[in-house]
């Protein structure tokens, strides 16, 4: 892994960086701060320049003594990917940013992002401790998998709008109809072919979760939910925590599966610092 044009501003604005993974995939990150690390994963569809609310915590944390890496995850924002975008490709971005943040860090997962970084941890990458908001693994593992299942076989079909469909499908109704309804459908059902990544790690968390699979983690784990939620998730956190040797599930101020960048900053501070 070569890193190229990489800047290390403490915190505020930030000069964007690429780093090229072990495939050879370009991954386009954010670095900021001094002192150990936090990674942040995106869940499904998110990437830098249309989140500002993860962006924001990373100028927190950076203030607060923290480095931080936010990264467009591959085929988002500005890291450009063809071709099949599996978990596996999705972990050496992930093992390349993490290289990086400069060795072993935190990985912050949002969502399905939760399942990549636990992935990562149980494959072995330099992983201190997991973060995780929201972890969506409420449902069977039978019933994951074959949903995971049908993601990929539409859109290895072409069916982008339909396999898109079918990721949000027990997302809250008005999120779909929203993103159908925005003249930018046809661009997020295009970004479909990156979410592979996140239906196969959620296919694999939720069987971990429920067959003992992650009982050999031996890293730290923080499950999160916010205060306004939906149903199953503070259940889930709990689930997970429990799963593991060294879990804690706990509520932070967030609403509508986003966090409170000050409340979160402040949280993630103490778990890396402490």
């Amino acid at each position: 892994m070569s890193d190229e044009t990489a800047t290390a501003p403490t915190t505020g604005t930030t000069t964007p960086a690429t780093v090229t993974t072990a495939r050879g995939d370009r991954v386009t990150y954010d670095l900021r701060g001094t002192g150990p690390a936090v990674v942040f994963v995106a869940g499904a569809g998110p990437f830098r320049a249309v989140d500002p609310v993860t962006t924001r915590t990373a100028e927190l944390l950076a203030e607060a003594g923290v480095t931080t890496v936010v990264f467009d995850r591959l085929g988002r924002g500005d890291s450009p990917a063809a071709g099949r975008l599996d978990l596996d490709r999705e972990l050496d971005a992930v093992a390349a940013v993490l290289d990086v943040a400069g060795g072993p860090a935190v990985l912050c997962g949002h969502s399905s992002g939760c399942a990549i970084s636990l992935r990562a941890a149980d494959r072995g990458l330099p992983v201190l401790g997991l973060a995780l908001w929201e972890a969506p693994l409420e449902s069977g593992a039978e019933e994951t998998a074959a949903w995971a299942a049908e993601i990929e076989r539409r859109t290895d079909a072409g069916d982008l709008e339909g396999a898109t469909e079918h990721f949000m499908k027990d997302m809250p109704p008005e999120w779909l109809a929203g993103a159908k309804a925005s003249p930018d459908w046809p661009a997020i059902a295009a970004s479909v072919v990156s979410q592979r990544a996140d239906a196969q790690a959620l296919a694999w968390a939720t069987r971990a979760l429920h067959d003992g699979g992650l009982s050999g983690l031996d890293v730290p784990l923080l499950a999160m939910t916010g205060e306004q939620t939906f149903p199953g998730m503070p259940e889930a956190a709990r689930a997970l925590a429990a799963a593991v040797p060294d879990g804690t599930a706990e509520t932070v101020p967030g609403a509508d599966h986003s966090w409170d960048p000050e409340a979160m900053a402040d949280r993630l501070a103490r778990f890396v610092l402490e």
